[in-house]
Formats: structure tokens, sequence, C-alpha cells
């Protein structure tokens, strides 16, 4: 069996150690405080809490400022155009009605019994290529509605989806948080990808449908009625006609919608890519001219770029749409995640500061010393930071960017595997500082005790399994 400790800490401890590990620990708390008192934007709390551990560390100031924009512009670089691709994707998506298609095709050939299992499916295809956010804001009116003709309890049908959407939102690129860690790391995106498919698929299984059998029995509640009454109102416009309605300055225009195989096929079309190319480098080693095709076109940046053209090709202009109305789309699909950029920017500056002041040497040291398995190291300080801040991202890449130094030299699979774990640690226990707890709570109509028993426990049980499943897979391949 391999062995997942860290190499014991060649040098020895000393006081400075001691101050850089008060020092982040005090920044956290800035951040936290910032963001859970003052209600400051998390990137503006990041900057605060980064200028904190910098000159508390002794930086000069100069390289504080430095070292604050090297980081992140270095991660806004390897991760802003993925993550507007993505935005622009699954705007696309949206817009078409391409989600609406493969959510009616998948609900429509299960029965009572399976309507938990196909709610689950149907958000982690939608969660592939779409933040957390949007996508149950999407999924939102399918199980109100679906629960309500159905006469299912509400609770049966959202933790399900509430599972799929969160465990592909921190297990698999192209989500923000992965693709942090992959870059802090140095691992193979591919990999990543296909690991944390793997572990995604008994996550879902137990924290969706499994666990929301059990709460169901013990959480009763309604979605809010003016919602379902909103809804139900809606509901056969642009059904089954195969059109959608656009509302233009001449009046409404008829626009197709996708079929289901089209549709299914763009959200499957970069990640397929991704694997393929993974696959390629480990089966077929070389430089013909078919391995560095692959490699090209497994790029993450190539393969997302050529998702969002056939997305237009096929959902825009195959549709009916005028290429003003695309480009319309796509522009709105970027505003939404400026906000995201941003912080994610402001955690890889905050990153490259723990690493440029000795703080991730330090703790490595005690880490050593300690003896803790590294993919355990990398989840706890996930959890930590997420329990803190609130935010799946800002832990992601906090925590990705302690663990670069030790992760410094792994082999591709532990690399990815230190990846994952750290994924799985930024959704630990959603609670009362997270926007998606009170996203969960409003929707589906229940109380703040409710809404802790659904989806906070949901989230811990998706980031405990993805730490086991993480040490499992270490087991079977380092």
């Amino acid at each position: 069996m391999a062995s997942f400790a860290l190499p014991l800490a060649a040098a020895p401890w000393t006081g400075h150690d001691t101050r850089l590990i008060v020092m982040v620990a005090v920044a956290i708390a800035v951040i936290v405080s910032l963001i859970a008192l003052c209600d400051f934007h998390p990137f503006i709390a990041l900057i605060g809490g980064s200028i904190v551990l910098g000159i508390g560390s002794g930086a000069e100031l100069a390289k504080v400022v430095e070292s604050f924009g090297n980081g992140m512009g270095a991660t806004l670089g390897s991760t802003g155009a993925l993550i507007a691709l993505g935005a622009i994707l699954g705007k696309l998506l949206a817009d078409s009605g391409a989600v609406d298609r493969i959510v009616d095709t998948i609900a429509s050939r299960s029965g009572p019994r399976l309507l938990p299992w196909s709610m689950a499916l149907i958000a982690a295809i939608i969660g592939l290529p779409m933040f957390f956010e949007v996508g149950l804001v999407l999924l939102i009116p399918i199980i109100v509605v679906m629960a309500h003709r159905t006469r299912t309890p509400l609770v049966l049908l959202a933790v399900p989806a509430l599972a799929g959407l969160g465990t592909l939102h921190a297990f698999v690129p192209p989500h923000p948080g992965p693709l942090v860690a992959v870059g802090a790391l140095k691992a193979d995106i591919g990999t990543t990808l296909g690991l944390g498919l793997v572990a995604a698929i008994p996550t879902v299984i137990v924290a969706g449908p499994l666990y929301a059998k059990f709460i169901s029995r013990h959480v009763r509640t309604e979605a809010p009625a003016e919602l379902v009454a909103s809804l139900m109102r809606s509901q056969g416009e642009g059904k089954g006609t195969g059109t959608n309605t656009d509302q233009g300055t001449d009046g409404p225009t008829a626009v197709r919608t996708p079929g289901f195989g089209a549709s299914l096929g763009v959200i499957a079309l970069p990640v397929v890519l991704m694997l393929a190319k993974s696959i390629a480098d480990i089966a077929f080693p070389g430089s013909a001219w078919y391995d560095r095709l692959l490699d090209f076109l497994g790029t993450p940046l190539v393969a997302m770029f050529l998702a969002v053209l056939v997305a237009m090709a096929l959902f825009g202009w195959g549709l009916g749409r005028s290429r003003a109305e695309v480009r319309g789309i796509v522009t709105a699909g970027l505003p939404a995640v400026a906000g995201i950029l941003l912080i994610v920017g402001a955690g890889g500056g905050f990153k490259q500061l723990i690493v440029d002041t000795g703080v991730a040497d330090a703790i490595g040291k005690a880490a050593a010393e300690a003896h803790m398995p590294v993919l355990v190291l990398g989840w706890l300080l996930a959890v930590l930071i997420r329990l803190a801040t609130g935010s799946a991202t800002v832990a992601t890449t906090a925590a990705a960017g302690i663990m670069a130094p030790l992760a410094a030299g792994a082999p591709t699979v532990e690399a990815s595997l230190i990846a994952l774990a750290v994924g799985a640690g930024s959704l630990f226990f959603s609670h009362v500082n997270d926007a998606g707890f009170w996203l969960s709570k409003e929707y589906f109509g229940m109380s703040v005790a409710q809404n802790i028993k659904t989806w906070s426990v949901l989230s811990t049980i998706v980031a405990v399994m993805g730490l086991g499943m993480s040490l499992l897979m270490y087991t079977v391949l380092v």
C-alpha cells in the first residue's frame, strides 16, 4: 500500500514559523470578519486579509503589493478565460431551451420511484458546465412543478438536485474551484476531471437519493405559494411544440428548441475532449500527429472554446436566431461571472502571499511533524477556510495555495487527488455565511433548522465522501 504521509521536515521549527502561522490565522480572521460582520464583498475582504498577512509577516510593503498582483494575474491567466467560456456556454444552453429539453426527456421516462434518481442525474448533467447558483435557478421550476404535479414531497426531489449540482461544482473542472486547485497544484486537468467524475458517482448517490429518502421522512416543507402559482400559470408555454417564443422589438419570434441528443452532446463535448487528451497521453505516448492534435483539442481553453462555438452554431444560428441575437446571449452570459472572477483573482493573490511569505513552508513543517496525510491536510485546510468564509471558491483557492509547495513534484495522479480532496473540503457544512444556504432555504420554503438538516448535512456528506473517495483512489492508484 502506498504511503500518503508528508515527508519529515528537513528544517527545524523556529520562532518565525510560529509568527507566520499566527499571522495567517489573523489574516483569515480578518477576511471572515469583513465578510460576515461588516458585509464586505469577498474581493475586498481578500485584499484586506492579504495586506494584513503581508505586513504581519515582516515582508517589505512593495513586495506585498507585487506578490499579490503576481498571484492575481497568474490565477486569472490560467482560469479566467475558462470561467468566462463556461458562463457563455451555460447561457446558450439555458436560453436555447437545451436545458429544458434534457430535463423534460429524462423526467418523462421516469416513474414516481425513480424521480429522485432522475433529478440527481439531471442535476449532475446540468452541473457539468454550469455554476451551482445558475444550475439551481434553472432547476427550481422543474423541482417545484414536478413535486406539485406528482404529489411528491418537495425534499425528496430537492435534495438529489442539490447533491448533483454541489458535487459537480466542487469536484470537477471547469468549475472555478477545481480549476484553481488544478493550476496551483500543477495537476493534469483531464486526470482531475476523470477522477472527479469517478468520485462524484457514489457521492451523488449517497448524498442525493439515499439521503433524500431518509430526510424526507423528517422534514416536510412546501415551496412558497407565490412561486408555485406563478410556475403553474406558466406551464404549457412553448412546451411540446418544439419552439420557444422570443419577444423582440417587432413582436414575438418563433425559435426552435434543440433535440435531446444535441443538447447532451454539447455539454459532453469539452469533457470528452479533455478526457481523450489524458487517455491518449497514457495509452499512446509519443509525438505522432494524432498525439499533438489531441493535446491541442484537449487543452481546456480549446475544448471550452470549441464547445461554445458549437453551441453558438446549434443553439443560435441553427435555431433561427440572428447574429445579433446570438451576440446578445453571449454578452449577457458574462456579467454574472464578473464577481466570481474577482474573487478567484484575489484568492490567487492571497495564495501567492501565503507562498512568498513562507507560510506554506511553515505549515508543511507542522504537518510533517504530525505525520498528517497530505490529502487529509488539504481537505482539512479547505474545511476550516470554508467554515470561516462561507465561500467554496475562496476555500479551494487558499487551501490549494497552501498545499502547492507541499505537493511540488508529486505524480500526476497524486496531484489530481489532492485537488479533489481540497475541492471536497470546500463544500463542508454550508451554513449561514454561504449564499447557497439562503438560496436553498428561500426557494424550498424551509426554516433555518430545516435547511441545516437538509442542505448543510447534505454538503457535509459530499465533503466526507469526497475525502473518502480520494483516499480510496490514492490507495489503489498511487
